[in-house]
């Protein structure tokens, strides 16, 4: 199973530790807010009851700041006294075991894709679609199609299980399957979840009579779903930037889309793509090209 894990730099990672000093605290709670060197506020839980509002401590990171509709979570973490530790995406995910290799650049098609899948927030598979919408509460998922009812949840397993793996889903989700009337098609589409998602830590509920099912998995990271729904200008910012390195042909490079996504390109980013290109760099904003259809091109100098 393929999946995918995004880090922006400057960004907090799970894992991360770091000295802080404690802002708030109510009294008598175990919560409270503390700030970083570079500012970021961190909501704390677990404070030992000697902790007091102004003192220094060394928390661990948990989950870094995540976007809403209409609002930011501050990142979560705790005290500890683990030795301070810096980390990069790489470091992240040899701590997990892997064996990450690092790349310019994705040796295989198909990253833009995925991404694309993402910014629509649908999946499409014979007969029926996945769609996903990303809540304050939850990631819902609604099967769609028009394939029968049995037929259709049982289709939609596989590219479920796949798109929650491409996406790097976690926390609450709940699927809104079709229907189904009896016990023992609801029983088989929960034997297909279990083996579909057996790689994936989680927990879940049976399907109950409606169609539904609520799974739960650890939330420690952004996914590339909510980065999509919450931070689509950079998304596309950077799809664009992708794009306009593997353009082939000799002459200036013209990157052409949406006015947000144009303001979105900083001069620090401009330059480092004339540095790997060794190109002049132009760019020019259409108001009318939608955020995610940006283009990249050769033109004369």
């Amino acid at each position: 199973m393929v999946s995918t894990r995004i880090h922006w730099p400057g960004e907090l990672l799970a894992g991360e530790v770091a000295e802080a000093v404690l802002q708030s605290r109510a009294s008598g709670s175990s919560r409270g807010t503390a700030q970083l060197p570079g500012g970021e506020q961190v909501l704390v839980d677990r404070l030992p009851k000697s902790a007091s509002e102004g003192a220094s401590l060394r928390i661990e990171i948990t989950r870094p700041a995540m976007a809403e509709r209409g609002r930011l979570k501050c990142a979560l973490g705790r005290p500890t006294e683990l030795p301070t530790v810096s980390l990069s995406l790489a470091k992240s995910l040899a701590s997990e075991g892997s064996e990450p290799e690092i790349v310019r650049r994705f040796p295989v098609p198909g990253w833009a894709d995925v991404i694309a899948e993402a910014i629509a927030g649908e999946v499409s598979f014979s007969g029926g679609s996945v769609i996903f919408s990303p809540t304050p509460a939850m990631v819902t998922i609604d099967i769609d199609g028009t394939l029968p009812p049995h037929e259709l949840a049982l289709a939609a397993v596989g590219p479920l299980a796949e798109t929650l793996h491409l996406f790097d889903l976690g926390g609450s989700i709940g699927i809104d399957f079709p229907t189904l009337q009896t016990k023992p098609h609801r029983r088989e589409v929960d034997e297909a979840l279990d083996t579909a998602l057996a790689d994936w830590p989680h927990e879940r509920t049976s399907m109950n009579g409606f169609g539904f099912v609520q799974l739960v998995s650890r939330l420690s990271r952004k996914s590339l779903l909510h980065r999509a729904a919450h931070s689509r200008t950079g998304v596309a910012a950077r799809l664009l930037l992708r794009q306009a390195e593997q353009v082939q042909e000799p002459g200036a490079l013209l990157l052409t889309c949406n006015p947000a996504v144009s303001a979105h390109l900083t001069s620090d980013w401009q330059s480092e793509l004339a540095r790997r290109t060794g190109r002049e760099i132009r760019i020019r904003p259409e108001p009318g090209l939608a955020l995610d259809s940006g283009f990249a091109q050769a033109v004369p100098l």
